[in-house]
């Protein structure tokens, strides 16, 4: 049994920041998450991807942010059970929480803190006859490591802003990118759509719109598609590449959270943003894109805030009748559990005599 004083479901940016917040309060944390590494999305769907709302970072990749936050929690020394998915929570008579996964790793806490972002993820797939025979052998549905397709040739359908943006990306890495659209307008951010437009121009990018990759060929390994395009006259185009990126988004699911008997809507957590972001079961929080209340906003920096005002509420929980008063990092610096403490150094006042 793996003990703690919060557990976090979910390891990506908001999880991680609550071990920091949650360290500042003395209190220890362990993160479940079904993938094999922290990060959740960031890691595993667009590490390469550039960020620019976080504050102070005009632009950062989503690997390095993961990695930044890493290092920022490593003072406070988190335990992890990664590769898990969490399958089901259990009040006990003192109060706390058992959260079991599906290979039976029970975990306890009195306080339970989903950041599970959206949930789990699944594809958009196109309906093409044979797309599940070249999964993993031309075909991907996200791009990890954009450097698998240098000198490539690479077909992106899609027409939002992920297909417009690595479009644009591998343009400087393929040896030659499509990009193919059901319609003639893009759904992605204008200046997006322009540059798109002006590599297209340039001879950088081929644009195939008002048309859809309708057949794959090739033996052990993806060799062709087809284009069908919507206008008869042009009819259909047979374009040789290496790989196939359908961008079409992912479908969230909650999965097994979902049979917890917390409060949802529509696929999302509801939650009391007036005082703490707990759920309708006292003891468990839901924080980031997971959880929904009027005006919620879906990013990166809202789960931040989020983690902060319910760390301070879960210390009272896990601290009935224990007052605590909150000084600023820069006041009191930050005492890690692993003997570490970073403050501001202290200036040295002289009497003038």
């Amino acid at each position: 049994m793996i003990k703690t004083d919060i557990l976090i479901i979910g390891a990506g940016p908001t999880g991680l920041f609550t071990v920091f917040e949650a360290g500042l309060l003395k209190l220890k944390c362990h993160l479940i998450d079904a993938l094999p590494q922290p990060g959740g999305q960031c890691s595993e769907i667009y590490p390469k991807k550039p960020i620019y709302d976080i504050p102070a970072f005009p632009e950062i990749l989503a690997g390095d942010l993961v990695t930044n936050l890493l290092e920022q929690i490593k003072p406070f020394e988190a335990g992890y059970t990664m590769g898990e998915r969490a399958e089901t929570l259990d009040k006990q008579e003192d109060g706390s929480f058992i959260v079991t996964t599906n290979k039976g790793t029970k975990h306890q806490a009195p306080v339970v803190v989903i950041a599970g972002g959206l949930g789990s993820f699944e594809p958009r797939k196109p309906p093409i006859e044979n797309i599940l025979d070249f999964e993993d052998k031309g075909v991907a549905y996200m791009i990890k490591d954009p450097e698998v397709y240098r000198d490539k040739k690479v077909i992106i359908a899609g027409g939002g802003d992920s297909a417009l943006d690595w479009a644009i990306f591998l343009a400087d890495v393929a040896s030659e990118v499509s990009l193919v659209h059901r319609r003639n307008e893009f759904r992605g951010a204008l200046d997006s759509v322009e540059k798109a437009a002006e590599l297209a121009k340039a001879g950088k990018i081929k644009l195939f719109t008002e048309a859809e990759v309708k057949k794959l060929y090739g033996d052990d390994h993806l060799e062709a598609v087809v284009v069908k395009h919507n206008d008869p006259e042009k009819g259909e185009s047979y374009v040789e590449v290496d790989s196939f990126i359908p961008l079409f988004g992912l479908s969230p699911k909650l999965g097994p959270i979902g049979d917890w008997g917390l409060e949802i809507e529509k696929n999302a957590i509801k939650v009391n943003n007036a005082k703490d972001y707990q759920t309708n079961i006292p003891g468990v929080f839901a924080i980031g894109d997971v959880n929904t209340y009027e005006g919620k906003l879906k990013l990166i920096l809202s789960g931040f805030h989020e983690a902060a005002v319910m760390c301070q509420f879960a210390y009272k929980l896990i601290n009935p009748g224990k007052r605590y008063v909150m000084k600023y990092t820069t006041v009191g610096g930050v005492e890690g559990f692993d003997g570490t403490k970073k403050e501001a150094k202290k200036e040295v006042v002289q009497s003038i005599s």
